[in-house]
């Protein structure tokens, strides 16, 4: 299966609910590289390394979100695999 990247930014109530570490646990979960982080303009942002079907699925479980989050908008950048994470992790 190719391997991708995705360059994630997700918008709505999606800080202080959780989100960073939900993410990081579904991201662990699909075997996922990368990393996710809070913005000061109150977006999330993240990107996901592996496998298509994973990142595809990621990217679908970040429409939804953890219980307590109102995702509002989902944006996301394809970008060239580099395989330059050996994790999923919170900076």
């Amino acid at each position: 299966m190719p391997l991708k990247r995705a360059h994630v930014f997700i918008s709505g109530r999606v800080q202080g609910v959780f989100f960073r570490a939900c993410t990081r646990d579904e991201a662990r979960h699909l075997g996922l590289n990368g990393w996710v982080r809070n913005l000061a303009d109150g977006r999330v942002e993240a990107v996901f390394e592996g496998e298509e079907q994973q990142v595809r699925q990621m990217i679908a479980w970040c429409h939804a979100g953890p219980a307590y989050a109102l995702v509002r908008k989902v944006e996301v950048i394809p970008e060239e695999y580099t395989g330059e994470f050996d994790t999923f992790r919170i900076p």
